[in-house]
């Protein structure tokens, strides 16, 4: 965990990252199989979600940011809306 400090504030606001693998992720949201999340971390670099920083890879294992990976779905049914 990290710690913030902002400047109307004299205590540290705690941020906690939630860090999973492919697979675990899947397990923990049915709704997006192995495949799918393989395939949306194949085109991160055209579907924005490298941009997003959602997808971290420590040497060969590839982590997604849950927080960050649900903020980038977010942002891309934002941009569905008519």
């Amino acid at each position: 965990m990290g710690s913030i400090m902002t400047a109307q504030q004299n205590e540290p606001i705690q941020t906690a990252w939630l860090y999973s693998t492919v697979k675990q992720f899947s397990k923990r949201h049915p709704a997006f199989p192995e495949g799918g999340m393989r395939h949306k971390i194949f085109n991160e670099d055209t579907n924005g979600l490298k941009k997003s920083g959602a997808i971290v890879r420590n040497g060969r294992k590839v982590l997604i940011n849950e927080q960050k990976f649900f903020a980038w779905l977010e942002a891309q049914n934002q941009g569905m809306v008519a």
